[in-house]
């Protein structure tokens, strides 16, 4: 079975897409530490570097499966940033603070139980056979 790829760049994405569709400007926060050379370095800090992805900000910006990438101006000067989408930690909307945060590890969708016969009460124990279902009511 194949290993199903990373959620990461879907929801980068989707979110950068609702954030601009909202009217907002969308911001990335970056780990430095595994974006790579092709970032300005000048302006990380704390290991960290928060850049504006709007399209007002940038040109030709390309979110791939494994790299984002675009030219901005920094102080005035263009630059070609490149990192891959691994490095992402979160994106948020510069104005009202929405976003999300990734995990350090995002392999997929969490792995299903193995198939086979889930231990379950014995007979008499609560849930075992015998036992009534449970049922769903409304309550007001």
């Amino acid at each position: 079975m194949l290993k199903p790829p990373s959620k990461r760049p879907y929801l980068l994405r989707a979110m950068h897409q609702w954030i601009t569709d909202s009217g907002h400007t969308p911001h990335v926060i970056v780990d430095a530490g595994r974006a790579g050379e092709d970032i300005p370095h000048p302006y990380v800090q704390e290991g960290k570097l928060v850049l504006n992805l709007s399209y007002s900000a940038t040109q030709r910006l390309k979110i791939d499966n494994d790299m984002v990438e675009f030219d901005a101006r920094f102080a005035g000067v263009i630059h070609h940033v490149r990192f891959p989408v691994a490095a992402v930690m979160g994106v948020y909307a510069r104005e009202t603070g929405e976003g999300m945060m990734f995990p350090d590890q995002d392999g997929g969708p969490e792995s299903p139980e193995p198939p086979g016969p889930r231990p379950g009460p014995r007979q008499g124990e609560e849930g075992g056979a015998g036992a009534k279902r449970p049922q769903l009511r409304v309550v007001k």
